[in-house]
């Protein structure tokens, strides 16, 4: 637990610090005041700010201004934000406001916290990939240059019902053997799984730090047609290259990630509305806390790799077309572009502030959830013991 919350506050901090941190050096150079950069959400804890002598003052727990940013650390630890002056339409004829400056420079401001997130990603898996990336590999051809050590076969997902599932193998278990056979490839575990005679065989499996035997006799599966465990079974290795060029798989890896966010996205949406079924599993903050701690027991080099798929994550949420959002916000910029006018502010701001009402309630109530599901593992854990 406690270095599930280490590891869970430290990545959120990464994330939220790089993301703010975007918006706060395009809006300086943009040359845009900004008025507050708040680690967590307020109420304040303290804040300081630094005057024209270069000396640090501090200000008042509910200051808004000062001559120059404040720099304050919040009580609610879910977050950060930049305020920037002149966000909520006001102080228009100062040259420093944000709605002072062309459309364009202004998208560019919002935007500046979702390109960080990517840029993010890609230094993180760029580190990986230098030090040795853990990757799925199934029939392709890695480059050259790669260099690919402790290979394994890991369980990707367990049929319920089949006799894997009832000898309690697990997804992330590691196959280490089979009848004494040691296995580090899927054809060959499957080839000689159907060379058997009918009869159980022994399977050595690696769970964390764990070694266990597991006796499993292969049954008929209605899902394959065939006989078999009811495992599916992928090779893993550790993938790494020489620095000069992993920067550039980074990049791609990057990419295919934004791409399959996205289609995630359209594919869950689409279902909400034509079938009005969840076809995917959706985590908030306690879900994705009990994730970034398996990672982070998994080691460093896993958890690198979860820090960058949840920044992809959040840069393309956050750029969604939904009020309150990045993106929301550059939609209404845009119509401004077209209309030649900006939308009534008062309306903007109305419609904003609903945008994040609907928000809050969609992270509660995916937060019941989470805390459901950590719940009834936890009671199928107590009962157990008596």
């Amino acid at each position: 637990m406690i270095l599930t919350l280490i590891a869970f506050f430290a990545v959120l901090g990464l994330l939220v610090l790089v993301h703010e941190l975007g918006h706060f050096v395009v809006t300086r150079r943009a040359g845009v005041k900004v008025e507050e950069f708040g680690f967590g959400l307020p109420p304040r804890i303290f804040g300081f700010y630094k005057n024209e002598a270069g000396q640090w003052r501090p200000v008042g727990l509910k200051t808004k201004e000062a001559p120059n940013t404040i720099w304050s650390l919040n009580w609610i630890p879910l977050g950060g934000f930049v305020k920037i002056k002149g966000e909520q339409g006001e102080a228009a004829a100062d040259p420093d406001s944000f709605v002072n400056k062309s459309v364009g420079r202004r998208i560019w401001i919002i935007s500046a916290g979702v390109f960080m997130n990517l840029v993010l990603a890609v230094f993180l898996l760029t580190i990986g990939l230098t030090a040795g990336s853990p990757q799925f590999l199934y029939d392709q051809q890695l480059p050259g240059s790669a260099r690919i050590r402790a290979a394994q076969l890991m369980v990707l997902d367990v049929l319920a019902d089949s006799p894997a599932n009832q000898a309690d193998i697990k997804a992330g278990d590691v196959i280490l053997s089979i009848n004494n056979k040691s296995v580090s490839d899927v054809k060959e575990f499957q080839d000689y799984l159907d060379q058997q005679e009918e009869g159980s065989v022994v399977l050595s499996i690696k769970r964390q730090n764990e070694i266990l035997t597991k006796e499993i006799t292969p049954e008929f599966l209605e899902e394959t047609g065939d006989s078999g465990l009811g495992i599916a079974l992928v090779k893993t290795a550790i993938v790494s290259y020489p620095w000069y060029i992993a920067w550039w798989y980074a990049l791609g890896e990057t990419l295919k990630m934004v791409w399959g966010v996205i289609v995630g996205f359209y594919i869950i949406i689409k279902n909400l509305i034509f079938s009005r079924q969840l076809v995917a599993e959706v985590y908030g903050p306690v879900g994705i806390a009990s994730l970034v701690g398996d990672a982070a027991r998994l080691g460093f080099l896993y958890l690198l790799q979860f820090t960058a798929i949840l920044s992809v994550i959040i840069a393309v949420i956050n750029f969604l077309p939904f009020p309150a959002l990045d993106g929301g916000r550059v939609l209404f910029l845009l119509i401004e572009a077209i209309r030649g006018k900006a939308v009534n502010q008062k309306v903007e701001n109305i419609i904003h502030n609903i945008g994040f009402a609907l928000l809050m309630i969609l992270v509660l109530v995916v937060t019941f959830r989470d805390i459901a599901r950590v719940s009834s593992g936890f009671m199928n854990w107590w009962s157990g013991l008596f």
